[in-house]
């Protein structure tokens, strides 16, 4: 028989069965299917959500590089006295570091350039996304 001492005195350890010493060392298959349905439950509920707000997020930043972009047609109009040729003439003079992805369609080469009613001013004088479909508000992309 083994013995511990515990606050100076003796006491014998007693034998766990082979039932006791599992059940003090871990979870029995019942809780963990319980823990596992209500991760699933949570999941479940917390995924749509989240590719919801992707989309969204996703408008949000095409909407922020059309008016970044159309904003910089306006201001090489106004500094060049004409339209630029292409949207990477924007870039080569330094209107724009980059030319943005549009997050649609994850690709710079997907705009749809505009050019300009007027025929004695000619050039890209609006910008617009190439990517299909509608956006949660129910306007076609390539609308925006």
């Amino acid at each position: 028989m083994v013995s511990l001492i515990v606050n100076g005195e003796i006491s014998p350890l007693k034998k766990r069965t082979r039932a006791e010493h599992f059940s003090a060392c871990g979870f029995t298959l019942i809780e963990m299917l319980v823990v596992m349905a209500i991760v699933a439950l949570l999941l479940s509920i917390a995924v749509p959500h989240y590719f919801s707000s992707l989309d969204r997020s996703k408008e949000t930043v095409l909407k922020q590089n059309l008016k970044v972009m159309r904003d910089v047609i306006d201001k090489f109009y106004v500094d060049q006295g004409r339209y630029p040729e292409t949207l990477n003439e924007l870039v080569d003079k330094r209107y724009l570091r980059v030319l943005p992805l549009d997050p649609l369609t994850e690709s710079e080469k997907t705009w749809v350039a505009i050019l300009s009613k007027n025929p004695d001013i000619p050039g890209i004088a609006d910008v617009r996304s190439g990517a299909d479909g509608v956006s949660s508000e129910g306007e076609a992309f390539k609308e925006w």
